[in-house]
């Protein structure tokens, strides 16, 4: 099977049985990665019970494996040039699988923690192969084809809390990652039958040993640093990942298409649009993830058991739009379909201003989150879908690192700033009267957030050439 699937039929509407096959294969593993992900998150305080240990050192289960998935990802772009997608895809989610059930069978904190180290190595390429096959079979039908793939992957953190709650109320907590086995044995055996060989494609380059050792380090200590903001070490990681990430772009900018990232993909076009467009939208989604269930709770007198239907409505507002996607940006094109998803972000946002100087109101809650929701899912497709279309097939693993790395820093970046006003606002609240409480000003750094990536996505082009 060609893994030029996208270019034979690019010409026309209708999309070749490959294209679906190809992307169900890598859509079941990037649902299989956000399961488990979302059961490990759910499941911290029963690990901790059950292992005999305490929260701050249990939360490396999760804190471990974001950081090694953090430290893998530049990679994917040189390993796909030298060894092609397939197999990286294959072996990585073979790691991913074997770890799994490695952490079913830990006998320790310390080895469990070991075993999600490895797993995060492994399962930190499985999204960015993801993104790059569909993005290579899909061709100008990547809006339409991964708006149908993102649909999946949502009901993973609405089916990881039902899952980790039956698993811990009727057998061990080992089954949280055993249950990955099987399913990662069948995911596993789809992608060596069904995704298509590139190794043709390959193009074997020298490993840029010194942009490795500063980028993956550079981000691992941001995003540790970015989730320890209030402490002295948190302070000292930022500042060390930002001289880390510095040294980087400037090694970088010397060595040109020899680079770990070739920063020229961002030096005009529409691709450099994407990115910002990209680490705006996701920096805005993951500051609300932050700040919306903590306003709830403190503020609004809400217990973290009531986050599940509160919250119910962001998740159907994105369902409801993804699947629209290639039909929306067919008619209306890519910059109107993301400045109408930006826009509706906006609005459905903006309601929390009133909502943190007043009554909590459930209805004007729903309403907000559902529009929220549904503008937040119309962003990314569009950008996404916008970036690859600019670039040249053999620039596509390049361009999936970089973009995958920017989506990454978007989140920790504007959640630090949004946590770290609210903080600030908190703590000034009782000595100075201001018309706007601690969580509005929050909020309204976040409606800043979405303002401009409205602004962003204005400058995307209006169709995929």
């Amino acid at each position: 099977m060609s893994a030029d699937v996208g270019h034979r039929t690019g010409a026309s509407d209708h999309l070749h049985p490959a294209i679906w096959r190809i992307t169900a294969v890598v859509v079941l593993g990037s649902f299989l990665a956000q399961l488990d992900a979302t059961i490990a998150n759910v499941s911290l305080s029963s690990l901790a019970i059950a292992l005999h240990t305490g929260l701050s050192t249990i939360q490396w289960v999760t804190s471990g494996y974001l950081l090694a998935l953090t430290l893998a990802l530049p990679m994917s772009g040189w390993l796909v040039d030298r060894f092609g997608a397939k197999a990286v895809y294959v072996w990585c989610f073979a790691a991913f699988t074997l770890s799994s059930a490695l952490c079913g069978l830990a006998w320790s904190t310390a080895s469990l923690i070991g075993f999600r180290v490895f797993q995060g190595l492994s399962g930190g390429l499985l999204a960015p192969m993801a993104q790059m096959m569909m993005a290579r079979a899909a061709g100008k039908h990547m809006a339409r084809v991964i708006g149908y793939a993102a649909v999946p992957v949502l009901f993973a953190p609405i089916l990881g809390p039902v899952i980790a709650g039956l698993i811990l109320q009727y057998t061990s907590w080992r089954w949280l990652f055993l249950v990955n086995f099987p399913v990662g044995v069948l995911a596993l055996v789809l992608a060596v039958v069904f995704l298509p060989h590139d190794r043709e494609q390959t193009r074997p380059r020298e490993l840029d040993w010194t942009g490795l050792l500063l980028l993956s380090p550079g981000l691992a200590i941001f995003l540790y640093g970015s989730d320890r903001i209030g402490e002295r070490t948190g302070l000292i990681a930022l500042a060390v990942s930002v001289v880390l990430l510095g040294l980087f772009f400037w090694t970088a900018h010397r060595k040109g298409d020899k680079a770990l990232v070739d920063l020229r993909l961002f030096k005009g076009g529409v691709f450099p649009v994407s990115a910002v467009t990209q680490f705006l939208s996701n920096g805005a989604m993951f500051a609300g993830q932050m700040l919306i269930p903590i306003y709830l709770i403190r503020d609004g007198g809400r217990s973290p058991g009531d986050m599940g239907w509160l919250l119910a409505p962001l998740g159907l507002g994105m369902l409801c739009t993804y699947p629209l996607m290639g039909a929306l940006t067919s008619r209306f094109g890519l910059r109107n379909v993301a400045v109408g998803g930006a826009l509706l972000a906006l609005i459905g946002t903006l309601p929390f201003l009133y909502l943190a100087n007043h009554t909590l109101v459930l209805t004007v809650l729903a309403v907000a989150l559902f529009i929220r929701g549904v503008g937040q899912s119309a962003v990314g497709v569009p950008s996404i879908s916008a970036a690859y279309a600019s670039i040249k097939r053999d620039e596509l693993p390049m361009a999936t690192t970089s973009l995958n790395i920017v989506q990454r820093l978007g989140g920790p970046t504007f959640t630090t700033l949004c946590a770290s006003l609210l903080g600030w606002r908190l703590a000034a609240q009782p000595l100075h009267e201001s018309p706007l409480s601690a969580y509005a000003w929050a909020f309204l750094l976040l409606c800043a957030l979405h303002a401009g990536t409205l602004v962003a996505a204005w400058r995307l082009p209006k169709r995929v050439l």
